[in-house]
């Protein structure tokens, strides 16, 4: 990204800058001149007054935004030229604008973050590597100008915390297992923590989950035997269901609960904070019993007593198509 002068501001900028540059040699050689304190005092005053509109005239002069972007990977590159305005400095004037204009991000969603790595896509095979990414986002203008790696870090985060990660983000792995042809350290739906050290991977949804079931469904070794969950090793013959006691002999039967359900309101300033809290203590404890089935819905309520701007609208309304809302919508009441 570039700042450039207005050609005409220009002009008048150079002619201040001259200005000043005489005055201040007039006012550093005051002695060689031999000018008396009444001239030694006039030409500081002048010094300091061509000082001033010099600084005046910077960010006058210092108007326009050159950004470069690109709209796919096929496309070709285009410059943006856009006018900034305002009272602070150059470097914030330009900041505030570049991030009004969404051309500088400071934050990014995981949602998001999945969306980006399918629509180019980004994905090498069924996975991503961290660094890989990061290199990605630093390189090419069809992705979105980040600030910089911590901002897609957080984006990492956020979407591994996600509850719904199976069909909106993915999974996290330490690394990859050539030989065994598996992921290592395979982690989704929870509060990760994540590393950019080469080795570690952003994975497609659908082939973690692939694994994450085939690791459910793993033997579990004791002594010599194999013991399955719900299954007694039997000393012959193999394994034996064990069989319920009949009704009327023993103690009585327990009572089976079948049937969880709960709804918690969530702080909207720290959504994927409070959602991996859930997805940890209580959706995770329910998914791992066999076979449970797990649902999760958000539901999103927002009153909005001055209006919603018509750039919001759009941008939720399109988000949520995006992200496959059963429904959703604006309403005037």
């Amino acid at each position: 990204m570039f700042l450039a002068p207005d050609g005409n501001r220009l002009k008048d900028l150079e002619q201040a800058v001259r200005q000043f540059l005489a005055w201040k040699s007039i006012w550093e050689e005051r002695e060689a001149l031999n000018l008396d304190p009444f001239q030694s005092r006039q030409a500081e005053t002048k010094r300091r007054s061509a000082d001033e509109t010099v600084d005046a005239r910077i960010p006058e002069t210092y108007q326009w935004l050159l950004v470069p972007g690109q709209t796919d990977s096929k496309g070709s590159v285009e410059w943006n030229e856009i006018r900034q305005q305002g009272q602070d400095s150059l470097a914030v004037r330009a900041s505030k604008k570049l991030k009004n204009e969404e051309m500088l991000l400071v934050q990014l969603g995981g949602t998001r973050l999945r969306h980006e790595l399918d629509r180019i896509p980004l994905w090498r095979g069924n996975h991503v590597g961290i660094k890989q990414l990061i290199d990605d986002f630093a390189t090419y203008l069809y992705l979105p100008r980040l600030r910089d790696e911590d901002v897609l870090i957080a984006a990492v985060r956020d979407g591994l915390g996600l509850l719904t990660w199976q069909s909106e983000t993915f999974a996290y792995a330490e690394s990859w297992d050539e030989q065994k042809q598996q992921y290592k350290g395979l982690q989704a739906g929870q509060s990760v923590r994540v590393l950019a050290d080469g080795k570690s991977l952003l994975v497609k949804p659908d082939v973690a989950t692939v694994q994450m079931e085939a690791e459910k469904r793993e033997p579990i070794t004791g002594e010599g035997k194999v013991v399955l969950p719900g299954i007694t090793a039997s000393g012959s013959g193999g394994p034996a269901i064990a069989a319920p006691e009949s009704p009327g002999t023993g103690a009585p039967q327990p009572v089976v609960l079948r049937r969880f359900h709960g709804s918690v309101k969530l702080d909207s300033i720290r959504i994927g904070r409070d959602a991996s809290r859930i997805g940890e203590e209580v959706v995770q404890h329910l998914s791992g019993l066999v076979r449970a089935n797990v649902e999760v819905t958000l539901e999103i309520q927002a009153s909005i007593p001055d209006g919603a701007p018509e750039k919001t609208v759009r941008d939720v309304t399109e988000n949520c198509r995006t992200l496959k809302f059963e429904s959703y919508g604006f309403e005037e009441d």
